[in-house]
């Protein structure tokens, strides 16, 4: 039985739909492992505010509690 064919919603190219294929059933595989890169971006980033916020944190407190020699 062969594969449901579907049409891209990013480049409108026509795909066949397999079973594990990576990434979203109405994007090619080719423009799902660029949202894959994205999303991997993405996950650098957030570990980056993390690490301003934990900063940030720290000077408020340092700021706020620090005893008046």
């Amino acid at each position: 039985m062969p594969f449901p064919r579907k049409i891209c919603a990013v480049c409108s190219q026509e795909f066949e739909l397999k079973p594990g294929k990576p990434g979203f059933a109405n994007r090619c595989p080719e423009c799902s492992v660029e949202d894959e890169a994205d999303s991997n971006s993405n996950v650098a980033k957030q570990s980056t505010d993390r690490e301003q916020a934990a900063a940030r944190r720290t000077a408020m407190k340092d700021l706020l509690y620090r005893k008046d020699s």
